[in-house]
């Protein structure tokens, strides 16, 4: 299966590592770090480095209780950012619900919009819609950062976050956005308790029959602590251990914070026969 973007046609026959950008000051784990575009620019090329397949930017933090930054601000932090990562070779996606941040990073070239509203707001769907190789991520979340974790309440999650996702691909295909731009993401930790999450997980397979890749973010999130009593800078084994099922159970994308740790434990697992082995660096040719 390939995810089309606007600049590669990405092979997901084994799960493809997303590393994390935050040009914010204000995420819930690494917030501050990357205040300019300079440190953010930086932070890419070490990601790569590390084996990152993908870089995800984002302006503006959706950690739970998050205030909406203004649209001015968050195309402040984020375009130079996407300008000067564009000639690093690889996809650039772009973490925004606004649609005007999304229309003008597809302009200047990037990759991939994640949407951890869906394409919701309005003009976002037309965004996106008038770019026809841009890739997306449609996520799901109860509520919004501001009220999202003020007791989620679902009958059967892994039934509804599907039907949600479900009806929001139906959407973008009536826009005329191909199936094949396309990936969807449960939304770990956006509206749901941990236990919500954690049945996420273990029925992550059903989400599979919607017939699109699946691209999941454990790293570093709060039910991670919940399963193993440490705080949000301790939790590289569980964040792991959470990408390595999240892949087990048929994930694409893995969204992380830790991208060498996390490409390393890829790397066993594919020779032990469990997952696809990654290619080498010098070959990574199904990103083209």
């Amino acid at each position: 299966m390939f995810w089309q973007t606007t600049r590669f046609r990405i092979d997901l026959a084994r799960p493809r590592v997303m590393g994390i950008v935050n040009v914010t000051p204000d995420s819930f784990s690494d917030g501050g770090r990357l205040g300019d575009a300079a440190a953010a620019l930086r932070h890419c090329e070490q990601l790569l480095a590390e084996g990152a397949d993908i870089l995800d930017i984002g302006g503006e933090s959706s950690r739970p209780g998050a205030a909406p930054v203004p649209l001015a601000e968050e195309l402040a932090r984020v375009l130079p950012v996407v300008q000067g990562a564009l000639g690093f070779g690889v996809p650039l996606s772009v973490d925004t619900v606004k649609p005007e941040v999304m229309r003008r990073a597809l302009e200047l070239g990037a990759d991939i919009v994640n949407d951890i509203g869906a394409l919701l707001a309005p003009g976002a769907l037309e965004a996106v819609a008038a770019f026809p190789r841009a890739g997306v991520c449609l996520m799901h979340m109860r509520g919004d950062p501001a009220t999202m974790q003020q007791r989620p309440a679902y009958d059967d999650v892994v039934a509804e976050v599907a039907d949600f996702l479900a009806g929001r691909l139906q959407v973008l295909r009536a826009a005329g956005v191909d199936d094949e731009r396309i990936v969807l993401d449960p939304g770990i930790g956006f509206g749901k308790t941990v236990e919500h999450n954690l049945e996420l997980l273990r029925r992550q397979p059903e989400l599979l029959a919607l017939g699109r890749p699946l691209l999941l973010g454990w790293s570093r999130k709060s039910t991670l602590g919940a399963v193993t009593g440490r705080a949000v800078g301790e939790r590289l084994a569980g964040s792991i251990a959470a990408a390595l099922a999240a892949a087990r159970q048929g994930a694409a994308v893995l969204r992380v914070h830790d991208v060498a740790a996390t490409v390393d434990a890829l790397k066993v697992w594919g020779a032990a026969g469990l997952l696809p082995v990654p290619e080498s660096p010098a070959t990574r040719g199904a990103i083209r």
